[in-house]
């Protein structure tokens, strides 16, 4: 394999996680008696442009297909951030009635509400139907196709070029991302701004996050190599926050590099000499994941198996992408964990991808008061702790795996 954005020969691995199905691809009840798919779920590092990414095995098609159950209105936390990032962009970019959001991965239209709310004029761009439809209901415009060079060039020839372009998630779930990238220079304006938000590779690798890699997620990101492959493609950047969405991520501002008149912000350089100090143009720095990922998958299971043997009762909460991984790379099964909870009716009355655990609703959880609640979405950590209080009233605790082990 080489790499995906300079094609040089990839050697270096960073984790090997065997084999599990698309994480995202519940399976439904009438599916049940028939195989899925398990890909290898293996993750390499670039030595030249040090861009660590997901190895080849199927068409994105697969994990971005029509009745795709992710739908970010389910999280309130993340409603909250939506709103106040485009109550943000709008102050510091004055975008008003006559500016044109676009968004890329748009999903149920979590975001770009804020931005019709607003007065703002907002178009979606979302390869899944499921969730395309959900935004239209919404009142917003979507056009249902994955993004790239070609589909920029076609809306900026209908008049649609953007002044801000927002990428929430997504730039990580992209196999070509230099089109990807290009497509942005493409379709902005001259003065225009495009933000990307994505998990920092940091974050990944210090916090043992491993189950948030998964088939979908091509890449893992440091802004070292973001930077580069931007700048290959036509974007310069000008600014980057630190975030606390998804464990740890980047908000990363940029530019179209043929029209960039704006400031490099001193936070850019910062975070790249930060970068650089942990190593992440090193190979050391790629050696330890693997290591964590087995002890916390170990003792995940070992717990699961002393609670059965103690005669307590479990239930996970939330069907998250991230607990699939987690729950597969430990071989955990319904008869350790008989259920998940989740608020998604899209979800509900499905099986988790590889495990084959159910999914169920709220009342469940409620009416069988059970002694631990696995939360698999660790990252919704504070806003799970303040939905599930209610389990303190029968003396119930959570449980979290990663980065390690803990009952509370």
């Amino acid at each position: 394999m080489k790499c995906r954005h300079c094609h040089a020969p990839l050697d270096l691995q960073l984790v090997d996680l065997g084999t599990s199905p698309p994480s995202n691809s519940y399976v439904t009840a009438e599916a049940l008696s028939a195989p899925e798919r398990w890909y290898p779920l293996r993750v390499m590092t670039c030595t030249t442009c040090w861009l660590v990414q997901t190895e080849d095995f199927a068409d994105r098609s697969e994990f971005f297909s029509a009745d795709y159950a992710y739908f970010s209105s389910v999280s309130q936390s993340w409603l909250d951030h939506a709103r106040r990032y485009v109550e943000a962009m709008a102050d510091r970019f004055d975008l008003g009635t006559e500016s044109l959001i676009v968004e890329v991965a748009s999903n149920d239209g979590y975001l770009l509400q804020y931005a019709t709310a607003r007065g703002i004029r907002a178009l979606g761009v979302e390869p899944t139907h499921s969730t395309a439809e959900a935004a239209r209901a919404k009142g917003i415009e979507v056009v249902e196709e994955f993004f790239g060079v070609e589909l920029a060039q076609r809306l900026v020839a209908e008049g649609r070029a953007a002044d801000l372009t927002a990428a929430n998630n997504v730039l990580a779930h992209v196999p070509d991302i230099n089109d990807f990238v290009g497509g942005f220079a493409t379709i902005l304006k001259p003065r225009g701004v495009a933000t990307f938000e994505f998990p920092h590779l940091l974050s990944l690798i210090d916090g043992a996050q491993f189950d948030t890699i998964y088939h979908e997620h091509y890449s893992y990101l440091s802004l070292s190599a973001v930077k580069r492959i931007f700048e290959a493609n036509g974007l310069v950047v000008f600014d980057v926050e630190q975030i606390s969405t998804h464990g740890g991520s980047l908000r990363v501002y940029a530019e179209r590099r043929d029209t960039s008149s704006r400031p490099v912000e001193t936070r850019v350089g910062d975070l790249l000499d930060i970068e650089r100090a942990k190593g992440v143009e090193t190979a050391e720095y790629y050696s330890h994941l693997q290591t964590k990922a087995e002890t916390i998958s170990a003792d995940l299971l070992a717990f699961l198996v002393e609670a059965r043997r103690a005669g307590k009762t479990i239930a996970a909460y939330g069907a998250a992408a991230k607990g699939n991984t987690l729950l597969n790379f430990a071989g955990v099964h319904p008869f350790l964990l008989p259920y998940v909870v989740d608020r998604a009716a899209a979800k509900q009355g499905k099986f988790m991808p590889g495990s084959r655990i159910p999914i169920v609703d709220e009342e469940r959880l409620r009416g069988d008061r059970p002694d631990y609640v696995l939360i698999l979405p660790w990252n919704l950590r504070t806003e799970l702790d303040e939905q599930l209080a209610y389990i303190r009233e029968w003396g119930g605790q959570i449980v979290t795996a990663v980065p390690s082990l803990s009952v509370a």
